[in-house]
């Protein structure tokens, strides 16, 4: 089944539909993962302190403000056979597979040398996460020019990352406990390598299927510093940001926070195969709500709305806390809610290169979206790293948890979200573009595609 991109003659296909949402899987799954339990790994199985952990996490973050732009404008200056931004995916899906394995690998050190290594490490899989995903979000806007068939290639983005979060959250434990055998250490090593064998499978599939029709004709040779310059003044790429950070911060204290909230105040382990799944995972669900319903309302309204019922699910969280059936359920509900703007969050960067060349007359397709690219690493480091900090002030142990540690998991994991959602609902209502709007002409190159 094939559907024609309004004025272009050009069919995306569904394989070719589907291979897009394989590529947020292959480079999602190894991300959820290590954003869900790689605090739980240092500090519970390789004994690393919680705030030198959380400052792993915040450091190597930072530095991808360097690293992003870099990739972003290298996208924007790569010409090859393969098109601009497939040589990415070509390129890295093995050394980012690889580089999975190892962060889960920790040698049995000192404990200086093992932050050293887990410091290294992580922030290898930082960067060719980057390699990979600003080409990846770049390729959208490439595809198609069509708001319409952008929102339904977000809707299948949204179910690689559902189906990531599902393997990365619900199953990592009880694969770690299966290959592991009782041996925590070789179970995480043993899960890594089976989720890096997937991720090259999806990747290959993105870079096999996924076409690239759309190419406004600008030079590679242009000048750096005028072009971020430009991006900064682009309000849909502003406003872009700020939402997909505010959405990733909040994304990185839940999914880091869960398993210490189910075990130490819910008191339900076997609760940590739903929430966290729950998290992300019903983007599923959302993938084929959101495209109808922004379709209808438009990004702005759309999400808006979506957040202010997600807000007031939440707030009723803490009532629920005795009643697990209760919970699961108001918490399903709110995470559903949130999904729907990830849906959004995908095509507001692609409409925000549209934004852009109306504005300066040229796309910039790499650059902006090593922007996005920089919000949703720096947003999960900053979420992550708050929890670590709050545990490390708490005085958290593993193995004695105090009434004050326990109060503090409890009120970060309902309070963070509200707060966070909330700035969300401010920042959308600046969105400047409507998402109903009429297709672009489509340019030359596309339309001899």
């Amino acid at each position: 089944m094939a559907e024609t991109v309004a004025g272009t003659g050009v069919s995306l296909s569904l394989t070719e539909r589907l291979s897009y949402g394989f590529g947020d899987f292959g480079y999602s799954l190894a991300y959820n993962m290590a954003g869900a339990f790689l605090l739980f790994y240092y500090t519970n199985v390789e004994m690393l302190p919680a705030a030198a952990v959380g400052t792993i996490f915040l450091a190597a973050r930072l530095l991808d403000a360097v690293v992003d732009i870099l990739v972003g404008i290298a996208v924007d200056k790569t010409r090859t056979r393969w098109g601009r931004t497939r040589p990415y995916f070509l390129f890295t899906a093995i050394p980012y597979a690889l580089v999975l394995v190892l962060v889960f690998s920790v040698p049995d050190w000192s404990e200086n040398a093992k932050l050293i290594y887990a410091f290294l490490t992580f922030k290898a899989l930082g960067v060719l996460m980057s390699l990979g995903s600003i080409p990846y979000t770049a390729l959208m806007p490439m595809m198609t020019t069509d708001t319409r068939q952008r929102l339904k290639l977000g809707g299948m983005r949204s179910i690689g990352t559902s189906v990531s979060v599902i393997l990365g959250t619900a199953a990592t434990m009880p694969l770690v406990g299966l290959f592991g055998g009782g041996d925590q250490q070789r179970g995480f090593q043993a899960t890594a390598i089976l989720f890096a064998g997937l991720s090259l499978i999806a990747l290959f599939m993105l870079f096999r299927n996924c076409k690239e029709r759309f190419d406004d004709g600008s030079s590679p040779r242009f000048a750096v510093m005028p072009a971020i310059g430009e991006m900064l003044r682009n309000r849909a790429w502003l406003i872009c940001f700020v939402f997909t950070l505010l959405y990733f911060v909040r994304f990185g204290t839940m999914i880091s926070l869960t398993a210490f909230f189910a075990i130490d105040v819910l008191g339900h382990p076997w609760m940590i195969s739903i929430l966290l799944p729950a998290i992300s995972g019903t983007l599923l669900i959302a993938a084929f709500i959101a495209p109808p319903v922004l379709s209808r309302t438009g990004i702005r309204k759309g999400c808006f709305g979506a957040i202010i019922v997600a807000i007031a699910l939440f707030a009723m969280l803490p009532l629920a806390e005795d009643r697990p059936p209760l919970f699961l359920a108001l918490y399903v509900a709110a995470s559903i809610a949130t999904s729907v703007t990830i849906t959004g969050i995908f095509t507001m960067a692609a409409e925000a290169v549209d934004y852009h060349q109306s504005l300066f007359g040229t796309r910039n397709e790499g650059l902006l979206s090593s922007g996005i690219s920089l919000a949703t690493k720096i947003g999960m480091a900053v979420g992550t790293a708050a929890i670590a900090y709050s545990l490390a002030a708490a005085g958290y142990v593993p193995t004695a948890v105090s009434e004050t540690a326990r109060e503090t998991i409890r009120w970060s994991y309902y309070g963070w979200p509200i707060a966070l959602l909330a700035l969300q609902a401010i920042v959308v209502l600046g969105w400047p573009m409507n998402a109903r709007r009429a297709p672009q002409p489509a340019s030359p190159a596309e339309a001899a595609a």
